[in-house]
């Protein structure tokens, strides 16, 4: 069996050692932040200063490799995530009933619910685990190095003491210290790629009274204008989000930080609107994150491995912008890989680095494109001007067969190019654009008058 020492205790971290010490692994957590994620889960979220980690307190919706990973690996922290107010939402709950079922659809579903809520079921079951130790409150200095060709990692170091380790997981996010550690022991440097997004996040948390509705009905839970999306993410407990999205270079972004602002703005959406006019009670002040990139860093190039004893999961891995919410369910699907793999990639990780670029390297890469011209929009305020593809978007919310599609790909089970590019797709398309001669590309938010006239000069 394998000793493993894993940087970093977030979700990619606890659900990487979680799994390996089920496996009968010996794990140690190594993470800097006292605090965990306990019982408490409004406390934690809306209480727990994470400067480290501005997306705790953004919205999430998790995935269905989380629900099919945790399934598989951990049933009893997916009852915990549903038992602490986790919800499941069919991509096909839209229609007033499912389509005949096929292969595959069981899994399109996204949990809804806030970070926290995970991963205090994952602190919990790692606290059960008897070959998983979890080190709080301690930061990792450096890396332990035996010289070869490549090096080889040994182990770690915190403050004067040294833990050995067969093998060093990476999962201490965007902003891990592992590359500039390598160049600095004279190692060849990782291979990073890294593309700035040009796109803001602002939501604000809210709580649905306990004696009115539980959702305003069949409401779309995304609007957009020409240059800003608004969105709901119904999360556990009664809570939802509402967040706007709009480029960095927008001047009116500062303002949003008034509640009254935000509130304002977001009421010209139909989506928020929906939920804002149940007069939630707010729960939060209104919560800023900007400055992102897309990031994949490799420790292999060319040549291999730049070390071996050592990779790479989570954000330190692949960072991607949240607009497609991809995060937890790649930093997930990393962590099975290497738990079932843990001693091959131990002895040399250049599988483990051809599976990341095969598997997980395919969603970077949609995300960076999709972000090149998301961006390139919201910040030209450009109107949509692809009539298929708009339709496409409209159609999937009246026809199953284009909603599966659409569901396959949001859930990383086909790329759109896959899911969309099929004969039956295309007919079904077709279908609806005939039954809509007078379709045209449009945006049901505000316009850039109404928009400036809610915003303070």
């Amino acid at each position: 069996m394998a000793r493993v020492a894993v940087i970093g205790g977030g979700i990619s971290g606890l659900g990487t050692a979680l799994m390996l010490g089920r496996r009968g692994h010996s794990v140690t957590v190594f993470e800097q932040d006292p605090r965990e994620a306990g019982e408490d889960s409004d406390r934690d979220f809306f209480h727990w200063g994470r400067p480290r980690v501005p997306q705790a307190v953004q919205p999430h919706s998790l995935l269905a490799p989380v629900r099919t990973v945790l399934l598989a690996e951990a049933p009893d922290v997916y009852a915990d995530v549903l038992a602490r107010g986790a919800r499941e939402y069919h991509e096909f709950d839209w229609f007033d009933g499912h389509p005949p079922h096929r292969p595959g659809d069981e899994d399109l579903v996204t949990l809804r619910t806030r970070r926290i809520v995970l991963e205090a079921a994952l602190s919990a079951a790692v606290r059960r685990e008897r070959t998983v130790e979890v080190r709080r409150g301690q930061r990792v200095h450096a890396l332990t190095l035996a010289e070869g060709s490549p090096a080889r990692v040994t182990g770690l170091r915190v403050g004067a003491e040294a833990y050995p380790a067969d093998l060093v997981v990476d999962t201490s996010g965007r902003r891990s210290p592992v590359p500039a550690w390598l160049a600095a022991a004279g190692c060849r440097p990782p291979v990073a790629e890294s593309h700035r997004s040009g796109i803001a996040y602002l939501c604000r948390w809210y709580r649905l009274r306990p004696t009115g509705p539980r959702g305003p009905g069949r409401v779309k839970t995304g609007s957009a204008a020409a240059f800003a999306l608004a969105g709901v993410f119904p999360s556990d407990n009664g809570t939802f989000a509402v967040s706007l999205v709009l480029s960095t270079t927008d001047p009116t972004r500062g303002a949003l930080a008034d509640p009254a602002v935000f509130e304002a703005v977001a009421r010209r959406f139909p989506a928020t609107a929906a939920w804002l006019d149940l007069a939630p009670e707010p729960q939060s002040a209104v919560l800023a994150m900007a400055g992102l990139d897309n990031r994949w860093t490799a420790l292999s190039d060319g040549d291999g491995p730049v070390v071996t004893g050592l990779v790479n999961a989570g954000d330190s891995l692949i960072h991607t912008n949240p607009t497609f919410g991809h995060g937890v369910a790649l930093g997930l699907l990393a962590a099975r890989h290497l738990a079932t793999h843990v001693e091959r990639t131990a002895a040399d990780p250049a599988c483990y680095h051809a599976w990341t670029a095969q598997a997980l390297r395919p969603w970077f890469d949609a995300q960076v494109t999709a972000d090149r011209t998301s961006g390139q929009r919201l910040a030209e305020g450009a109107a949509a001007s692809d009539r298929r593809a708009a339709a496409l978007a409209l159609c999937a919310f009246d026809d199953p067969v284009v909603m599966r599609a659409r569901a396959q790909v949001r859930h990383l089970v086909r790329t759109a190019q896959d899911a969309y590019g099929t004969d039956e797709v295309d007919r079904h398309l077709t279908s609806w654009l005939a039954a809509h001669p007078d379709f045209a590309p449009k945006h049901d938010g505000p316009t850039r008058e109404q928009w400036d006239a809610l915003v303070p000069g």
